[in-house]
Formats: structure tokens, C-alpha cells, sequence
């Protein structure tokens, strides 16, 4: 069963790529940008993690907390980080757990192939942990999400 908005997320959420346990409770009273996304260095998704890189100041002058998540293991997400300089933790769910807990985990397409996999997903969640507004993968343009969400929140809330 999928989270929805109005869902309260749940408290434990992985492992960061340090290994540290990333809980819901960690960002009580702040607002969390959870973003979802298929593959560590890959070049959708590092143009989503460079463009929320990018405005990572404008985030938390806001108030939001940004927290990536990719099935990748820790490894893989302390290189993307060093490469890309990301000043936010990526959550790494090799279990799946979280991507199938928010209902992220489906069947893609490739050149006609099909598979399953991450699909590109972002949570907006409130100061509570309550999902206030999620962006399914149509909506997602990599080049400018973080853009996306600004605009659309004005000078976010």
C-alpha cells in the first residue's frame, strides 16, 4: 500500500552513506524534500541531485531539509556525494523497504525491455512528517525539479 498525502511517513527510514540510521523524527520541526531517484551517477539523476545541490541554501533558509534515496549501498552513495559535492544525506535502501513502504518500486520500460525499478518520486513532507505533496515521475524534470518545487511553492512555505 503506497503512501498518499495526509500519510504520516514512517520513523525509520535507512541508513545514510555513512551507515548512521536516518529516522523521521530526525527532522521534527523542519520540512523534508524526499527525493527518489533510479541510479547514483547516472545522468538524470545527478542533474536532480546537482539542481537540488544548487539551492540547498535557498532550502534550508526555508526551512526544508533535503534527504535522496536510491537502492544504490553505502559505497556507491558516499562516491556520488564526493563527486558531486552533495551537502545532504542519500538513504541507502538496497533492501527496498522504503521504496516499496511510499510505492516507488514498479515496473519501468527501456528500449522496450521491461524491468522493475525506482521510479522517480518526490515527497514534500510538513514539519509534522505528514506527505503535504508528492511529484510522480511525469511531472519530474531532472535538468530543473529543484526549480520546480520553488516555483510552485513560491519562495517555498
Amino acid at each position: 500500500m503506497a503512501l498518499k498525502i495526509g500519510d504520516k511517513i514512517p520513523e525509520i527510514l535507512g541508513k545514510n552513506q555513512n551507515g548512521k540510521n536516518i529516522k523521521a523524527s530526525d527532522y521534527k520541526g523542519k520540512k523534508l524534500v524526499l527525493y527518489f531517484y533510479p541510479k547514483d551517477n547516472t545522468a538524470g539523476c545527478t542533474a536532480e541531485a546537482c539542481g537540488f545541490r544548487d539551492n540547498y541554501a535557498e532550502f534550508r533558509k526555508q526551512g526544508y531539509e533535503i534527504v535522496g534515496v536510491s537502492i544504490d549501498d553505502e559505497k556507491s552513495h558516499k562516491k556520488f556525494i564526493d563527486k558531486q559535492n552533495l551537502p545532504f544525506d542519500l538513504i541507502s535502501d538496497t533492501d527496498k523497504t522504503l521504496v516499496e513502504q511510499f510505492g516507488v518500486w514498479g515496473e519501468k520500460s527501456m528500449y522496450g525491455k521491461k524491468y522493475f525499478g525506482t521510479l522517480r518520486t518526490t515527497f514534500i513532507i510538513n514539519e509534522d512528517g505528514i506527505i503535504d505533496r508528492i511529484y510522480f515521475p511525469k511531472e519530474i524534470k531532472t535538468s530543473n525539479h529543484a526549480e520546480q518545487i520553488t516555483k510552485e511553492y513560491g519562495k517555498l512555505h
